[in-house]
């Protein structure tokens, strides 16, 4: 059990039948009246964030949250296959879990699943990877004045936006959190 007033960002805890993690958190006493927490929380099988205020005494169960590195095989459809590095096990996840930063993961790539009491709920990418432009136009001498850039599909058919002095085959590093190219790998 995890009370009210020992929140801190990161701690995850049970409410109302979901599973909450704390963003942000003040502990406030105001001069008149008895003293809460005012938290920022997201629930982390949806993702959804509220804020919500606590009294310090409030105590909620302690949630565990599992986060398994895993090796990303194949996809058949909307099923997509990963295996425990330790078991060997094959396990399938549906493609509606999977997060947009996703596209930029390519077989045979390890990633974080996380999960609840062995309920799946989410996929961590790899913050960066390397992908190689399969298409994108050729730049032209002098079109670098204004630094500008075109689109240029990856190897795993995601299409981002590259400076123009990138050419077709060249292995870039993007950063799956924001989706940007980042530099030549």
């Amino acid at each position: 059990m995890v009370s009210a007033g020992d929140f801190r960002n990161g701690v995850t805890f049970e409410m109302d039948g979901g599973v909450y993690q704390i963003i942000e958190f003040q502990h406030v006493k105001p001069g008149k009246g008895a003293a809460f927490v005012r938290t920022k929380i997201r629930n982390v099988i949806t993702g959804a964030v509220v804020e919500k205020t606590f009294s310090p005494t409030d105590k909620y169960p302690t949630a565990f949250v599992e986060r398994k590195d895993m090796e990303y095989l194949y996809n058949d459809g909307s099923l997509y296959y990963f295996m425990d590095l330790e078991t060997f096990e094959n396990i399938p996840i549906n493609a509606d879990i999977l997060p947009d930063s996703f596209k930029f993961v390519k077989e045979n790539e390890q990633v974080k699943i996380l999960s609840y009491k062995g309920n799946v709920f989410g996929v961590e990418p790899p913050f960066f990877v390397e992908l190689v432009i399969t298409h994108t136009e050729p730049g032209f001498k002098g079109d670098t004045a204004q630094g500008g850039t075109k689109p240029a599909e990856l190897e795993t058919g995601a299409v981002v936006k590259v400076p123009l002095f990138i050419n077709e085959g060249e292995k870039i590093r993007i950063d799956t959190r924001t989706g940007e190219y980042m530099e030549r790998a």
